[in-house]
C-alpha cells in the first residue's frame, strides 16, 4: 500500500519562523498562499501577543499556528476531515505547540457547544456549500469587543447586503480566485 503523499506549508514569521508543516492531500483543502498571509497578518499587525485566536475550518492550521508564532495566548484549531485533523495534531507535536487546542469537530457543533470568546477568527470554509451565510451568525456570538474575523471566500462579501447589516468589511483583497477579507461587527452588541 503506497504512503499518502504530504504537502508542505511554511510558517511566515514569528518563533517557528520558516518551519514547515505538512499536511495531506484532501479535497478542497487549500492552505491559504504565503502571499496572501503576509498581507492579512500585515493588516493585524506582526504581533498578537495576548490575543486568542480561532481557526475554524482549520485545514492545514497554517493561520492558527502562525498566530501563536507571533505571539497569540492561544489557538483553537477546529477540523472535521480526520487527515487533516491527524495532520494537525502531528504539527502540534512538531511544534511543541501546547498554546493549541485542536477539535476533531463540525464547525456549527463547535460554534453551538464552545462558549469561549475570541480576539479574532480566521473562517476558510468549503466554498460554494454557504458554509459563511451559517457559520458567520454564531461567530459573531464568540467575539471580544474589538475582534477581527479573517474571511476567504469565493466571491467579494462587499457584494452581499444581508452581510452588510452586520459586518464591517474593514480590508479585502484578492489573489487568484481567491477573496480575502478583514471583517469587524458593524456594530458592538
Amino acid at each position: 500500500m503506497a504512503t499518502p503523499k504530504l504537502n508542505a506549508v511554511r510558517i511566515n514569521a514569528g518563533e517557528w519562523r520558516s518551519r514547515v508543516i505538512k499536511f495531506p492531500d484532501s479535497v478542497g483543502l487549500r492552505p491559504t498562499p504565503e502571499r496572501v498571509r503576509q498581507t492579512v497578518f500585515n493588516w493585524l499587525g506582526q504581533d498578537l501577543t495576548g490575543l486568542t485566536c480561532l481557526d475554524l475550518f482549520a485545514g492545514t492550521g497554517v493561520m492558527g499556528f502562525e498566530a501563536l508564532s507571533r505571539g497569540a495566548l492561544s489557538a483553537t484549531l477546529v477540523e472535521n476531515s480526520t487527515p487533516a485533523y491527524q495532520a494537525l495534531m502531528e504539527n502540534k507535536q512538531l511544534l511543541i505547540a501546547e498554546q493549541a487546542q485542536i477539535y476533531h469537530q463540525d464547525a456549527l457543533k463547535f460554534l453551538s457547544r464552545n462558549t469561549e470568546k475570541f480576539n479574532l477568527v480566521f473562517l476558510d470554509p468549503p466554498y460554494h456549500q454557504q458554509w459563511l451565510a451559517k457559520t458567520l451568525p454564531l461567530v459573531a456570538e464568540h467575539l471580544h469587543p474589538d475582534a477581527y474575523v479573517y474571511v476567504e471566500a469565493e466571491y467579494a462579501l462587499a457584494t452581499d447586503a444581508a452581510l452588510a447589516e452586520k459586518w464591517q468589511v474593514v480590508k479585502q483583497s484578492k489573489a487568484g480566485n481567491v477573496f480575502y477579507h478583514l471583517l469587524k461587527l458593524a456594530h458592538d452588541e
